[in-house]
């Protein structure tokens, strides 16, 4: 009567085991997987596999386990596209910034460019309407600021010529980073794409 008792209880501690061997390796997953996640490390099977100290087919064939991958895959690329996209914003940003200040100055420099020579205009015609009521000192005052008004014409139109350069390389720039994230995200999918699940290399 006692002797079937004995294999049932081999059976019951060996399933008890395994049950334990199985919990263990499913918390190594998901520890591996937590620090993956926290590193920004790349996920991959074999990755996993060999951080936690398990196999492939376990990973592939337990469902608790695939889960785990699963979904730490998921969190991974989530954030990969919003660390992604939070960089594109901020690039864009500061280009259309930079490029939005440079057109100001621009403006700027334009409108000052034609008050001053509006000035000099004015000036030149005081000088031949009145120059016999002026005296000498007069002349030599307006003959003065009015180089003074030319050399600021000057300086005011090299640099709107500066500005208008950097103004096509901010352009330039924004035209670049957005071909490089367009590669990035192109990347990113590649990446995101989960292998075969019969893989077993």
């Amino acid at each position: 009567m006692t002797a079937p008792t004995v294999p049932a209880a081999r059976t019951s501690r060996a399933l008890e085991v395994r049950r334990q061997k199985t919990a263990a390796g499913l918390a190594r997953i998901k520890d591996v997987l937590d620090q993956m996640i926290k590193s920004k490390a790349p996920i991959t099977m074999a990755a996993v596999a060999r951080a936690a100290d398990v196999s492939r087919t376990f990973l592939y064939e337990h469902a608790d386990a695939r889960a785990l991958v699963d979904d730490a895959m998921s969190q991974f690329a989530g954030r990969r596209v919003q660390d992604r996209q939070a960089a594109q914003d901020e690039l864009e940003a500061s280009w259309r910034e930079r490029a939005l200040n440079t057109e100001a100055a621009l403006k700027t420099a334009h409108a000052e460019i034609l008050a001053q020579r509006e000035q000099i205009a004015d000036l030149l015609g005081q000088i031949r309407d009145l120059r016999s009521e002026w005296s000498q000192e007069d002349i030599g005052r307006i003959i003065t600021d009015n180089g003074n008004l030319k050399r600021q014409v000057r300086e005011l139109t090299a640099e709107g010529k500066s500005l208008t350069g950097k103004l096509s390389a901010a352009r330039d720039n924004v035209r670049f980073a957005d071909k490089r994230i367009a590669d990035l995200e192109a990347q990113l999918v590649s990446v995101m794409t989960p292998p075969p699940v019969g893989d077993g290399r």
